[in-house]
């Protein structure tokens, strides 16, 4: 019987660069509930995380009615920018490139990541990437990262096994993910997390660029 291999794929920063469009509307969000706001670079700490804990990260103090309203704030401003069609997560360069690589070497792909379904299901349509995946796994379903259901998930509804499952990911979220779930955890340099930060998680490497990852997941190097 032929080995499944399966390899699971965050998101934002590890398929697109979200950076900005986050950034940008936490900032708004905040903004609008008077709340002080956060800087782009604690925003872009937390992303990955599910959006509840990530602004209990980024308003300490604050009680759950305000954050609850901050939530629903984002949530809106993030439909208002979808619907205008001026929210630009552009893919990394290789990606596309890469996943059709490891298609066609046998893996099959999905996707675990902090982002809502609705999100991630319109960000890989503008990609026209939706039908690349085999199962998405998200924020919506369960326990966020780093709890390992979303990658027990994407393992059963592939049948693969955790010596046979790959997590990649650009921050220590999914790292610590990837090892609570007893799978493979690659990082990716082109995130959010510092390489020294997603080796410490656990990380076995870090790719440089989406071909030095496609090499490490063909064992063409190590």
């Amino acid at each position: 019987m032929r080995k499944i291999k399966l390899a699971v794929f965050d998101c934002d920063g590890t398929l697109v660069d979200s950076q900005a469009a986050i950034v940008s509307i936490m900032s708004q969000a905040f903004t609008a509930e008077g709340h002080p706001v956060p800087t782009a670079l604690d925003i872009r700490r937390t992303i990955g995380l599910p959006l509840m804990d990530a602004i209990a990260l980024l308003a300490p103090g604050a009680d759950e009615a305000r954050i609850l309203r901050l939530r629903e704030g984002y949530r809106d401003i993030s439909r208002s920018a979808q619907f205008q069609h001026d929210r630009h997560e552009p893919l990394f360069e290789g990606t596309r490139e890469t996943l059709e690589r490891l298609a066609k070497a046998g893996w099959m792909l999905a996707v675990a990541t902090g982002k809502g379904r609705r999100g991630l299901i319109q960000t890989l349509t503008r990609h026209d990437m939706l039908e690349r995946f085999l199962s998405l796994h998200t924020a919506d379903d369960g326990p966020g990262k780093p709890d390992p259901t979303m990658l027990r998930n994407a393992m059963a509804f592939a049948g693969a096994a955790p010596e046979d499952t790959v997590m990649i990911g650009d921050t220590t979220f999914d790292m610590r993910m990837a090892a609570n779930a007893g799978v493979r955890g690659l990082g990716v340099v082109w995130g959010y997390h510092p390489r020294q930060e997603l080796m410490a998680s656990g990380a076995h490497a870090v790719a440089d660029t989406y071909a030095h990852l496609a090499e490490l997941l063909l064992g063409e190097t190590r």
